[in-house]
């Protein structure tokens, strides 16, 4: 990988691991991923890191689904549950793939480089 990328990698797991919507997991998996590069562990944890960060983003049909159930009612409220609904179905009409929150936002960066940080 070269320097650049790493950069961004970086950057895109700070984002990551403050996002609001960033789970404990993913926290974790990004943290012991970030210790491990340039150590013989480095391809290890990025394999681990990058099949949480796989688990983890919400594909955004996934999102209308929840947001649109009694389930997402009970998590959000009813009127932000369908806020939220009436977003992911504006979002996934413009071409989105995936949820737009801070977390699936910086996952998904992340993902794009899956490639060279997988080497």
């Amino acid at each position: 990988m070269t320097n650049d990328v790493l950069n961004y990698v970086k950057e895109k797991i700070s984002e990551l691991t403050s996002a609001y919507s960033c789970c404990a997991e993913a926290k974790a998996a990004a943290n012991a991923y970030l210790a491990a590069i340039g150590t013989e562990n480095e391809a290890a944890e990025a394999k681990n890191f990058i099949a949480e960060l796989e688990e983890d983003i919400t594909s955004i049909d996934a999102l209308i689904a929840l947001t649109g159930s009694e389930t997402g009612e009970k998590i959000f409220g009813a009127e932000k549950a369908a806020m939220m609904n009436a977003h992911a179905k504006e979002i996934k009409a413009r071409g989105a793939i995936y949820c737009d929150c801070p977390a699936c936002t910086a996952a998904a960066a992340i993902l794009a480089k899956k490639d060279e940080i997988l080497g």
